[in-house]
């Protein structure tokens, strides 16, 4: 096996290993029927270059998808927000404590960003989450990078090795090509110096140099496909080189980001396990120093309210308990009452006794008078003659 085709099944296998490319056979690159055409210079050198290039397209398809497919994404900006929800949280806490008053929408507000942020530990915990899957995605793919990067030296080792055997194959068709134009220039010359020979002799001549002149061009064809070959082998390993070194300034500047992620977050884990506590305290507080805020003004206005309420139910109390009991203005009302009882009876009574004896009076004269009306009745009956019926 030639020094090419080791460094290509090195380098292949190394992607089989991670499982870029399967062990199926790939279409045949369009360069293997070119190089078919000047296989004859040297077969064997011809045949590896041409088994290098079969692959190169696949390979360097894999390569470009996993160093494409290798982004961190935007999960950066979940943890941005993470902790700008926490800070605007933070913020919003302190306005709601400068107006000393929680209204009706701050309640809500309230209400509404425990239920669509969750609480302050649990926010914490997210950006946590996120920050260890973007290290852990990072660590996964510097390690293909890194394996891709060392397969794809090797295959730089076979598109070398390529281009030192197309250097070959280049010289071998440099040296046919002189070889058939010297035999071209052998056989014009020949018809040059036999031009007034016997016309048949003249035209084996001709074509004699005819068949020369068709060697030269095939031979012509066949350098310029070397030639082609060469130079784009050339061309093709040294950009490769540069390719690679961006390939290497990307991992090598990403390794260095995660290096410095993990040490930071093993480092400063604290620092976050602080802040959540710190945070969460900081609400914890605000609960607390509300609630006691909310407890000393209600037993302030309550002792106001027991002051006010209190001297006046106390006073009214003295007063009832030392004053006097049944007022002056009630008792001499009713001895007024019972005076003018008294007198009124008086005048009353020797009123009706006066209206009694004269009633009795009446009486007495009117049945008297009534009795002599009843003695004259009857002596004017007696003096009347008696009735002849009896």
């Amino acid at each position: 096996m030639s020094t090419s085709l080791k460094y290509l099944d090195r380098a292949m296998g190394q992607l089989r290993d991670l499982g870029l490319v399967s062990d199926q056979k790939s279409e045949e690159a369009p360069i293997v029927a070119l190089l078919n055409q000047i296989s004859d210079l040297d077969e064997e050198k011809v045949a590896a270059i041409a088994h290098t290039l079969n692959q190169a397209s696949l390979f360097n398809e894999v390569v470009r998808e996993q160093v494409s497919g290798m982004e961190l994404g935007n999960r950066y900006e979940e943890i941005t927000n993470g902790f700008n929800s926490i800070r605007d949280d933070a913020k919003m806490m302190v306005e709601q404590v400068e107006d000393g008053k929680l209204g009706a929408i701050e309640r809500v507000q309230n209400v509404w960003m425990k239920i669509s942020r969750g609480d302050i530990a649990t926010r914490f915990d997210k950006i946590k989450e996120v920050y260890l899957d973007v290290a852990e995605d990072s660590r996964d793919q510097i390690e293909r990078e890194q394996t891709i990067a060392n397969a794809y030296q090797d295959f730089r080792g076979a598109l070398k090795e390529s281009e030192i055997l197309a250097l070959d194959v280049l010289r071998k068709a440099e040296e046919k090509l002189a070889i058939a134009k010297t035999e071209l220039d052998e056989a014009m010359k020949t018809v040059t110096e036999n031009a007034e020979a016997d016309r048949a002799e003249l035209a084996k001549l001709e074509l004699s140099r005819d068949e020369k002149l068709r060697e030269v061009q095939n031979e012509d064809k066949r350098y310029q496909i070397a030639k082609d070959l060469a130079d784009n082998l050339t061309v093709s390993y040294n950009t490769s080189e540069v390719v690679m070194a961006r390939l290497k300034q990307i991992t090598s500047a990403k390794e260095r980001v995660y290096q410095q992620a993990i040490s930071f977050f093993s480092t400063n884990e604290s620092v976050l396990t602080a802040l959540t506590a710190s945070f969460t305290g900081l609400f914890g507080l605000h609960e607390s120093t509300e609630t006691l805020e909310a407890m000393k003004e209600g037993v302030s206005k309550s002792l106001e309210d027991l002051s006010e309420i209190g001297g006046k139910v106390q006073e009214a109390a003295v007063k009832a308990g030392y004053g006097p009991t049944v007022r002056y203005e009630a008792v001499q009302k009713l001895v007024d009452s019972v005076t003018n009882y008294q007198e009124r009876s008086l005048e009353i009574i020797n009123e009706m006794r006066t209206l009694s004896t004269q009633n009795a009076n009446e009486i007495r004269t009117a049945v008297e008078e009534g009795k002599q009306r009843l003695a004259r009745l009857s002596q004017e009956a007696a003096s009347l003659p008696l009735a002849d019926s009896e």
